[in-house]
């Protein structure tokens, strides 16, 4: 699908936020396999992923330019896919940490797409009850169902995040998601 226009006239962007503590790991694997599957719905254009290990140190100090920087750049986007995997039945203290940069409101006017890694299907409702109250208080539109997706189905990744994809795909539609949020 040819890239759409955003609603500030440009090419729609599409970005990925990962907080998990362990470099190029599986939540980044299917986050990543979310955004290309949510580019080809909407029309994004996939430019920046924060895999959050690589900042881990830095994120307690302030201010940060190279994090502030990354915080303004997410906030720029229209689609942002943010994956965490389940701890104590939340988000990571990685991510929080990160998203703690933003006020109230600081991602308004931003699609978040909220997926969780969980080894246990007794923690499917912690990426409804804890990660998109967070991205909501944020600001952030979240149209869709989040994704818990099971670590044990890393095999079949392609078809669990394709099944997600059909079961949301309407609500993914840039034109839905304005005017949802006028």
């Amino acid at each position: 699908m040819p890239a759409r226009k955003g609603v500030d006239g440009g090419e729609m962007r599409l970005a990925v936020l990962v907080g998990n503590p362990k470099p190029q790991s599986r939540t980044l694997t299917v986050a990543q396999l979310v955004a290309e599957r949510v580019a080809d719905v909407v029309g994004a254009t996939h430019e920046l992923t924060v895999d959050l290990s690589g900042y881990a140190r830095d994120l307690f100090e302030w201010p940060h330019a190279e994090l502030a920087e990354l915080a303004d750049k997410l906030a720029a986007v229209d689609y942002l896919v943010v994956g965490t995997p389940t701890y104590k039945a939340s988000y990571t203290g990685l991510l929080k940490a990160f998203l703690d940069r933003y006020p109230s409101g600081g991602l308004a006017g931003v699609t978040a797409i909220p997926i969780m890694t969980a080894s246990d299907a007794i923690h499917g409702l912690a990426v409804e009850f804890t990660l998109r109250p967070l991205l909501v208080e944020l600001g952030a539109s979240v149209p869709t169902k989040g994704l818990c997706f099971l670590t044990a189905q890393m095999e079949a990744a392609e078809s669990v995040v394709d099944e997600w994809v059909a079961a949301n795909r309407h609500s993914l539609d840039p034109k839905s998601v304005r005017s949802i949020d006028g």
